[in-house]
Formats: C-alpha cells, structure tokens, sequence
C-alpha cells in the first residue's frame, strides 16, 4: 500500500508578523513498517532562508525564516510513504519485565546504549510513585515484559476517557492521571511515565493515524489526524510500538513522523514570531491510499 499524505496548517494572526523564525518536523521516518519515497514541505509565504538538519534523536527538520510581513502563515507537507506488510506484535517470547530491568544498565550493545537514556524523566514527563504502582498492576512478578506493555496499552484505554475539551499542550500528566481524561498526546505521556517510574526504557512517537468512514458515509479529505503513542524497548526484540489511544498496536494505519523523549522534542512546528497578537490555527490531515 502506499499512502499520499498531505499535512496543511494555517495559522491566522490579528496583526501582520513583521518577522518569524520556525522549525517544522513533519518528514515521515523510514521504518521496517514503511519507507519513504517523497516528501517536499510548501510555505505562503516564501521563506527568506531555509536549512534543514536531522535532530539528535535522527528526526528530520525544517528550519526556516520568514522576512515579510503577514498576516497568515500555511505551512504544507506532502509525502508518499510505501507501507509493508508486518507482523505487528513480535512472534518470539519476550524475558520478565524485572530480567529486562535489571540487564539494561550492564548491556553495552549500541541498542541497548541507546535505549538507555529513555529510561529517565523529562521535559513533560515527571516519574512518581503512583505512575509506578499504576504500572505494576500490569507489571506482576516475572510477567513477560510483552505481556505487561500490551495489559498496560489495555488499561490505559480502558481507564482514561478521550476528551479534547478538558486539556492544553501545558496540561502535565500529574493532572490528566487525576482527571482521566485528555487526548493522544497525553495517554502516550501516561503511559511512558508509567514505564519508566518502573525503569523500563519508553520513548513519544508521533505520526499519523488513517481513520475510516463509518458505513455508507465518504471518505472527508482533510479528516485523518496527528497522533501520538509509544515505543518501548525489550532487549532481543528491540522497540515494540503501543498505542494506548485506540488499544491497538500500530501496523498499517500508523505512520510514524519522530520520536523522542516527550511531545517537546517532536512539535510539528514551533517557533518565534514578531508581531502578530492573537492567532487562530487550523490544521488538516489526509491520508489517501493511492495504491494497493
């Protein structure tokens, strides 16, 4: 299958922006899931200077400078992506959650190395004991550490109500877990707080998510949608993709964009304007499958 993604966002400003400088991470990653074969990035206006650059994490991103002043900025990427066909959940048996604890902190492998520094707090993600005891539900003595993330996924969407209404980006975690209720962005931050409070190596993965029509309606371009979940990392199997939000484990209606430690790593696009006052923003997702 190979998908058309079209990403448009608009932001509309009360007063004209004499100057913005922006960085945009919307370039799809190569994956064993999908492969790239396009992508371009369309800015109104034109940009003064634009570089790009991969990020730390081997994100790729778009840095540009707006010069002229306006008051309506539309930033548009469009990529295909080819998917393959696989098997969403690893067929070999996967060690005790504590055996994968305990063997990362020796395991010196770049893999594991690597893995290794998503076991800690930041920016938006703070480990406390309750995300810890939350966890351990799931995480019972010498449970296989695939079963445990998959029971976690389960309970996280069974648990924790979709609500946009009632959550901000600011929003921290320590409020949506009291609440139960938020969007994608915070059910993955849950759930990775939730694994590392248990030392277990968990990292934010944003992309998109296909919807479908429901029967006898067509198909809304525009519709599809941003979405966030989670990676976590088993020693022998590598990183295991969950999604909490819809209680599935990515595979063909996944694509993933970046990945890194929290949604401030992976912000689709941010950056510093002069001028402008308040703003209104729109943003629309298609994916299209335009071959099977």
């Amino acid at each position: 299958m190979i998908y058309k993604i079209v990403h448009r966002t608009t932001y509309k400003y009360k007063y004209p922006v004499s100057m913005g400088s922006h960085v945009a991470t919307l370039r799809p990653r190569s994956l064993p899931r999908h492969s790239l074969e396009q992508s371009e990035l369309h800015i109104v206006p034109g940009p003064a200077i634009m570089t790009e650059r991969f990020d730390y994490f081997g994100n790729h991103q778009y840095f540009f400078t707006i010069e002229e002043p306006h008051d309506e900025l539309i930033v548009e990427s469009r990529s295909r992506v080819i998917m393959a066909e696989t098997s969403p959940v690893p067929h070999q048996p996967s060690p005790p959650w504590e055996e994968v604890v305990r063997s990362i902190p020796e395991d010196l492998s770049p893999d594991v190395i690597e893995a290794y520094q998503f076991r800690f707090e930041s920016p938006r993600i703070r480990l406390r004991p309750e995300f810890a005891r939350y966890a351990q539900q799931s995480f019972t003595p010498r449970r296989p550490f695939v079963e445990g993330l998959l029971d976690l996924m389960t309970r996280i969407h069974r648990d924790f109500r979709f609500d946009s209404k009632v959550t901000t980006v600011r929003t921290t975690i320590e409020e949506v877990f009291r609440k139960k209720r938020g969007v994608c962005q915070d059910f993955a931050h849950i759930q990775i707080a939730c694994l590392r409070s248990i030392n277990l190596p968990a990292r934010y993965v944003s992309g998109y998510l296909r919807t479908y029509p429901r029967p006898g309606q067509p198909r809304m371009v525009g519709a599809d949608a941003s979405h966030a979940w989670v990676s976590a990392f088993c020693p022998g199997i590598g990183w295991i993709d969950v999604d909490p939000t819809n209680d599935v484990v990515p595979s063909t209606g996944h694509v993933t964009i970046a990945w890194g430690r929290d949604f401030s790593d992976v912000s689709p696009l941010h950056g510093l304007i002069l001028g402008g006052g308040a703003h209104t923003l729109k943003v629309g997702v298609d994916l299209e499958a335009i071959e099977s």
